[in-house]
């Protein structure tokens, strides 16, 4: 049965349940996760309202437009939906915690009990990460880059910037670099499920940064500035993962090796 039907329910415990109730398991999970969503939406368009919140989105970029200039609108009803959509944006944010944990929820009965440990750490390491990055995009990362891209503006042209066009450049850049800080939990989690050994992925370190370059290259607008912004942090995350991969694999294998001292004296 469905945790949202049956509060004595474990949400992590782990029980075979036939198809239909897995499907309404994935349904009440989703819906607790929109739910979340919509109500963090609520509230934004509450206070401080979609305008403000536009206003603070774009204000890395108007700040280095030339003095008096600001940004348009081509469509007739963009400056209505492009405010609620970062107001949407905004609250996906706020809840992403829920939704994580609805996500791993759901996976967890899969998992074993050991596995099942990792849920809670992993939900705040990767909402904390995830949250890291799109600050790291915001704070340092658009300004950097407006700034190098207006130095190489003529000045015979008077940059305006169409207000969706740039909606759609942020959000790529905030999933770019919420996802990329994401790097530590990754190896985290390959290497304490066994996946992949802490050796093996120190091994492939050097694969790994040509593969975070590519990715920058990709992913990114094709200037130096942020393509560098991306890929260097996540090369010093996948450092930053190796030492916590290290740690969490010790502290895994010092209670097996406990155990297995004890039930040997036992013999």
């Amino acid at each position: 049965m469905s945790s949202f039907q049956n509060p004595d329910h474990d949400e992590l415990s782990g029980t075979e349940q036939p198809f239909v109730a897995h499907l309404m398991e994935l349904r009440d999970r989703l819906l607790r996760a929109v739910i979340a969503v919509a109500v963090c939406f609520g509230a934004l368009c509450l206070y401080p309202g979609p305008g403000q919140l536009y206003d603070l989105l774009a204000a890395p970029l108007v700040s280095h437009l030339p003095e008096g200039t600001k940004m348009i609108a081509t469509n007739v009803i963009a400056p209505f939906f492009v405010p609620l959509k970062i107001t949407m944006l905004a609250g996906f944010l706020l809840a992403l915690p829920v939704v994580l944990y609805q996500a791993w929820a759901f996976v967890a009965p899969g998992l074993y009990s050991h596995e099942k440990r990792l849920v809670v750490p992993l939900v705040v390491s990767s909402t904390l990460l995830f949250f890291a990055g799109v600050a790291f995009c915001y704070f340092f990362v658009f300004g950097q880059v407006f700034k190098f891209i207006q130095s190489f503006a003529p000045k015979s042209i008077a940059a305006a910037p169409d207000i969706e066009a740039y909606l759609g450049f942020v959000m790529n850049m905030f999933i770019a670099f919420g996802a990329a800080f994401e790097v530590p939990v990754i190896v985290v989690v390959l290497a304490r499920m066994g996946i992949v050994s802490v050796e093996n992925l120190r091994e492939w370190r050097g694969y790994f940064i040509v593969v975070a370059f590519i990715i920058a290259a990709v992913i990114t607008p094709p200037d130096i500035v942020s393509q560098l912004a991306l890929a260097i942090p996540m090369c010093l995350l996948y450092e930053l993962g190796l030492f916590a991969a290290g740690y969490v694999v010790r502290a895994k294998q010092a209670p097996e090796e406990a155990a297995g001292q004890s039930s040997s004296d036992g013999r």
